[in-house]
């Protein structure tokens, strides 16, 4: 049964469960609609509709079971996308499982394929498991940098010290800087962050992103406003700062790879702003169709919180620096 796109169209969201079935080797079940079948011969997750009443790990461990024959052990929740079709808004709840007994294999006899997590191409998915794909490459954790200060060596030794904490996912946010040191400091922390396996984005400079190579750009909630279309192609990460529903939807017109949702706590690096709390932070997850990570006053200890509230996880500065 395919996850997305084959229940019944009504008046309310129709919740579905899909898994990202990940083996020893790190790469991600799909399985293909069928001739017949809306968007036929696209790859997408396998699962299928939450049934009334039911429990939706319930309903992700009868799905798999009952269209690729294997047993779930433990699932993480990944992320929940609502997307609207013609006709009808489903909520595509998807779990990361790592931990599955038997070997997968079709039930109702649709093709199925291993595929590395990076070579998944959005382009064979439906528009809905987009956002997923983006979930599985990001990491828990999102790192802001400080503005580097007078000391480029101790700022970088700082990045140093948070990479070797497992810190994979770093913005370097420098807007204090002119481009004579922003260049040179921007192309040696992104030597140290590919050296320990990571990724760099820039804050608001988008227009220097292809030129020093790096890995995209975070927006600010200004440039939202003024934007008309995505920056940078889709090769690159295009992530932004939100702070209510009106810059989300700015967002996600500019289909944004994830978002940065802020402050949900108190936080020393503004400390006028009103925090959102926690249920603020999960209402807005609840309407992303992108990635979201909670910032402002984040711990690491807040990363599973933040993630049983439907985010990515947390970004932070002094927390993560």
């Amino acid at each position: 049964m395919n996850a997305t796109l084959d229940a019944e169209s009504t008046t309310g969201m129709i919740h579905v469960v899909a898994a990202a079935l990940v083996d020893a080797e790190g790469r991600v079940l799909l399985a293909q609609r069928p001739p017949g079948k809306h968007l036929a011969g696209y790859w997408e997750f396998p699962g299928g509709k939450v049934e009334p009443g039911e429990d939706p790990i319930d309903a992700l461990r009868r799905e798999i079971r009952e269209e690729i024959g294997v047993d779930i052990g433990d699932a993480t929740r990944l992320i929940a996308v609502p997307w609207r079709y013609p006709g009808k808004t489903i909520l595509l709840d998807v779990y990361r499982v790592d931990d599955f007994h038997g070997v997968p294999h079709s039930c109702e006899g649709q093709p199925l394929k291993w595929m590395p997590l990076l070579s998944l191409d959005p382009d064979e998915m439906p528009a809905a498991d987009h956002p997923v794909i983006h979930a599985l490459h990001l990491p828990p954790t999102y790192l802001v940098t400080p503005e580097p200060g007078d000391d480029d060596a101790a700022f970088l030794d700082r990045l140093d010290a948070a990479l070797d904490r497992g810190v994979r996912l770093v913005q370097l946010r420098a807007k204090a800087l002119d481009e004579a040191r922003l260049i040179p400091l921007a192309r040696e922390a992104l030597r140290r962050v590919r050296a320990a396996g990571g990724q760099l984005l820039i804050n608001s400079r988008f227009d220097l992103v292809e030129e020093l190579g790096l890995d995209g750009v975070h927006l600010t909630a200004a440039q939202l406003r003024r934007l008309d279309e995505r920056p940078l192609s889709r090769q690159r990460w295009v992530a932004a700062s939100c702070h209510d529903a009106e810059e989300l939807a700015l967002a996600q017109k500019l289909d944004v790879d994830f978002i940065a949702f802020a402050p949900v706590a108190a936080t020393a690096s503004h400390p006028g702003a009103m925090p959102a709390g926690w249920n603020a932070f999960e209402r807005f997850c609840a309407a992303s169709t992108a990635p979201v990570y909670a910032l402002g006053g984040m711990r690491q200890e807040d990363v599973e919180r933040a993630r049983a509230l439907g985010g990515q996880g947390i970004a932070g500065i002094s927390g993560l620096w």
